[in-house]
């Protein structure tokens, strides 16, 4: 990635966003180097849970054999074993045999669901997650993904509408945790005019983040352009250096 890139929004988060959390990215790579920031799994464990330690700043990479959850492999784009008796789980279960989730009302839905729901094919051997201080010249970010609470939310969704036509630059499909992070952003990086992506809506993946935590991520095109129109947006108006006030208030309290 280009260092200039990486400097100039480390030093415009910390003006804007009072040095919020870091976002981190992800990108495919056939490189065997990443085997050594491979995490074995012995249990099923949400994949929102296990980026836990990238937000931390762990370089953190999976292959098709690491994930420790069917939806994580399957929206990273690598292949996964059909599941008969999903379209049941995601429903109204199958008494006496599997619990349903209930996020859906008919196991009909939970089908069409499936048949319209993007999954890129992962690019590599290895899905790579680095936060945004971790990365070097020689990365290759695909997607920015910020977790974070409701008053910085709203200063990204407002910067990635900002040189927009459409009045639907950022989306929030029905999705797991993983799709809104992954699969979503990797298909919106595939069209004219990328949209960046709202979730964390996923009430199974919710206990794997802060309570009042949600995503965002955008495929890096899209952000390398919300960055070039930081300093021309309304972020340098007293509108948000009011809610930039409270983001300060808020981080002396946790201190």
């Amino acid at each position: 990635m280009d260092k200039s890139l990486g400097k100039a929004f480390l030093e415009k988060w910390t003006k804007y966003f009072n040095g919020a959390d870091l976002p981190f990215v992800f990108y495919c790579s056939d490189d065997d180097r990443y085997a050594e920031c491979l995490r074995p799994v012995n249990a099923h464990v949400c994949m929102i849970g296990q980026l836990a330690v990238v937000r931390k700043g762990q370089t953190l990479a999976f292959t098709e054999e690491t994930f420790g959850c069917f939806g994580g492999r399957k929206y990273s784009g690598f292949p996964a074993a059909d599941w008969p008796d999903f379209k049941y789980f995601l429903s109204c279960g199958i008494p006496g045999e599997l619990e349903g989730e209930r996020y859906k009302k008919t196991p009909e839905l939970v089908e069409q669901y499936v048949k319209s729901t993007p999954v890129p094919p992962a690019e590599g051997k290895y899905i790579v997650f680095k936060r945004w201080d971790q990365i070097d010249e020689n990365d290759d970010p695909q997607v920015v993904v910020f977790f974070a609470p409701p008053d910085v939310i709203s200063g990204l969704f407002t910067l990635a509408n900002f040189a927009s036509l459409e009045p639907q630059a950022v989306i929030a499909p029905f999705c797991s945790g993983c799709g809104s992070i992954i699969s979503y952003p990797l298909a919106e990086r595939k069209t004219e005019n990328p949209r960046a992506v709202i979730g964390m809506f996923d009430v199974s993946a919710r206990p794997f983040v802060k309570e009042n935590s949600l995503s965002f991520a955008a495929p890096m095109d899209k952000f390398t352009r919300m960055v070039g129109d930081m300093d021309e947006s309304f972020l340098v108006t007293e509108s948000w250096k009011k809610v930039l006030r409270r983001l300060e208030r808020e981080e002396e309290e946790d201190s």
